[in-house]
C-alpha cells in the first residue's frame, strides 16, 4: 500500500526516468509505437491522400509502421495514391525511424536544456549500442551530421540528373531529396510509380543511392570510429573491422551470385547489355542489405534468387544502423565460433582480439529468436492466405528485416496478413535491440556455480 501511494506521488517525468533506468529497451518500445501512432493519425487525414478521401486505416498504419521503421514495403504506391501532404509526412517519419527515436529525443533535450542527462546517455546508448556513456554526446553529434551531410550530398548529386532527364527543377529538387532521405535510412521508399525501373542503366543515379545504403547500413558508432582515425586503419575498434569486412564480403558475393542467377533470365537482366547488367547486379547485391530499391522486377527473378534475397536479407547490415536483420557482427561471431571450433581453439578470435563468450551467446539468442519469429509469422499468413512459401517467406523476411523488397503479395494480402507485417516491421526495428540489450544487461553474478557436465552435441 505504501509503495502503491509512493508511486502516485513521482510526477510523469520522474516515472519516465524510472523506466529509462530500469529498462530502457521496453520505454524504447512505447516510444516507437507512440511516434507510429501519431503518423498512422496524420496518414489518416483526408489531405493526405491524392483523392482527398480518408485512407482506411490499415494503409494509414501499415504506411506509417513501414516508413517510421524504414522499411519500405506498401500496401498502395507511395506516389500516385498518396498526397504531397502525404508524401512529406512520409518523409518526415523515415527520417525520424533513421535517426533514432530515442536519439532524436536526445537531441530536443539538449537543445532545451544545453545538455544531456543520465536518462538521455542511458536510452541512447540502448539504442546505439554504445557501451560508454560518455561517448554518447560525440555519437547523437556524428549521427546528426553524418546523416544529414550524406543526405545533402546525395541529393546534390542526384537534382542535376533529374533535371537533365527532362524534369523541372522543383520536381528534380523533390524527387532527389527524397531519395536521398530514403536511400541513406535503408527505408526504399519512392516518390514515383515507376521507381526507379526507368534508370536500370543509369550510373549517375544508381550509384549514389548505391553508396547511401552502403553507408546507411554500416551504423553510426562505424561511422564514428572510422571518421575519428580516417588515417590510421588499424586502430579502428573490432566492431568495426567486423562490420567492414563482414560487409564487403556480402556485397561482393550478393553481386556476384545475383548477376549468375539472373544473367539470361528475359524478365530482369537478358534484355540489358552488359554495363547495365553489371550495374544492375551491383544494385541487387546491395539492396538486400535493407535499402529495399529494384531497379527489375523482383516478382521475375528466380527462385534461387529469392532464396539468396532471403539471406541476405536475415542477416541485414550493421548494428545502431538504419539497416535491420540479425546484424553482420551477428553473423561474423558465429562463423568465428564455427572456425574455432573446427580448428580446436579455445577462444574465438579476431583481428588480434578475443571475443568473449557472451558475445557469441547473444549472438546464438538473436539468431533464434529472429528466426523464431520468422517461422512463426510464415506459418500464420500462409493459414491466412494460401499463397506459395517462396512469396510469404520473401514477404516475411523483408518485412522482419525492414528491408522492403517484395515479390507484390503485400497490397494484395488481407488486413489480417498485413497486420502480421506492421508486427514484424515494429519488431524487426526494435525487437533485436531489445532482445540483445535485455540478455546483456542480466549479466548478473552468481555466488554459486553448479557443477560443469557437457552434454553430447552434433
Amino acid at each position: 500500500m505504501e509503495q502503491r501511494i509512493a508511486l502516485t506521488r513521482w510526477s510523469p517525468r520522474e516515472l519516465v526516468d524510472r523506466l529509462a533506468r530500469q529498462s530502457p529497451a521496453r520505454l524504447a518500445l512505447g516510444v516507437f509505437a507512440g511516434v507510429i501512432a501519431i503518423f498512422t493519425a496524420l496518414l489518416s487525414l483526408p489531405i493526405a491522400t491524392a483523392t482527398g478521401t480518408r485512407a482506411p486505416f490499415v494503409d494509414a498504419l501499415f504506411t506509417a509502421t513501414s516508413a517510421v521503421c524504414v522499411t519500405g514495403l506498401v500496401t498502395q504506391p507511395t506516389g500516385t495514391y498518396w498526397s504531397t501532404w502525404g508524401q512529406v509526412a512520409i518523409l518526415v517519419a523515415i527520417k525520424i525511424g533513421g535517426l533514432g527515436v530515442m536519439t532524436l529525443a536526445s537531441l530536443l533535450g539538449l537543445a532545451v536544456s544545453r545538455r544531456i542527462g543520465l536518462t538521455q546517455r542511458l536510452l541512447v546508448s540502448s539504442e546505439t549500442k554504445m557501451t560508454r556513456l560518455g561517448e554518447v554526446g560525440s555519437l547523437i553529434r556524428i549521427v546528426i551530421l553524418t546523416s544529414t551531410l550524406f543526405e545533402v550530398a546525395i541529393a546534390v548529386i542526384l537534382i542535376p540528373r533529374f533535371h537533365l532527364l527532362g524534369e523541372s527543377w522543383s520536381t528534380s529538387a523533390w524527387h532527389g531529396i527524397f531519395y536521398a532521405i530514403s536511400a541513406f535510412n535503408n527505408a526504399g521508399f519512392v516518390p514515383t510509380a515507376e521507381g526507379l525501373a526507368p534508370y536500370v542503366s543509369d550510373w549517375w543515379i544508381l550509384l549514389p543511392i548505391v553508396i547511401g545504403v552502403f553507408v546507411g547500413s554500416l551504423g553510426f558508432p562505424v561511422v564514428l570510429d572510422v571518421l575519428r582515425h580516417a588515417r590510421r586503419p588499424r586502430r579502428w575498434n573490432l566492431h568495426s573491422k567486423l562490420t567492414l569486412t563482414m560487409s564487403a564480403a556480402l556485397v561482393v558475393a550478393g553481386t556476384a551470385l545475383v548477376a549468375a542467377f539472373e544473367w539470361s533470365n528475359p524478365r530482369t537482366f537478358a534484355p540489358l547489355d552488359w554495363p547495365a547488367t553489371i550495374l544492375a547486379s551491383l544494385f541487387a547485391g546491395v539492396m538486400p542489405r535493407s535499402g529495399g530499391f529494384s531497379t527489375v522486377d523482383v516478382a521475375g527473378m528466380h527462385e534461387g534468387t529469392w532464396l539468396l534475397n532471403d539471406a541476405l536479407m536475415f542477416v541485414g547490415g550493421g548494428s545502431a544502423s538504419t539497416a535491420g536483420g540479425i546484424k553482420v557482427t551477428t553473423l561474423a561471431i558465429m562463423l568465428l565460433a564455427i572456425l574455432a571450433e573446427a580448428r580446436g581453439d579455445p577462444d574465438v578470435e579476431a583481428f588480434g582480439r578475443r571475443i568473449p563468450r557472451e558475445a557469441l551467446q547473444v549472438a546464438i539468442a538473436v539468431s533464434l529468436v529472429s528466426a523464431t519469429i520468422v517461422l512463426v509469422a510464415s506459418l500464420a499468413l500462409l493459414a491466412i492466405t494460401g499463397l506459395a512459401l517462396d512469396e510469404i517467406l520473401f514477404e516475411v523476411i523483408s518485412a522482419f528485416a525492414t528491408c522492403g523488397l517484395s515479390t507484390g503479395i503485400t497490397a494484395e494480402l488481407p488486413d489480417e496478413g498485413k497486420y502480421v507485417l506492421v508486427f514484424l516491421m515494429f519488431i524487426g526495428r526494435t525487437g533485436t535491440m531489445t532482445f540483445a540489450a535485455a540478455l546483456a544487461l542480466r549479466n548478473r553474478r552468481r555466488v554459486i556455480r553448479l557443477p560443469e557436465e557437457r552434454p553430447i552435441i552434433g
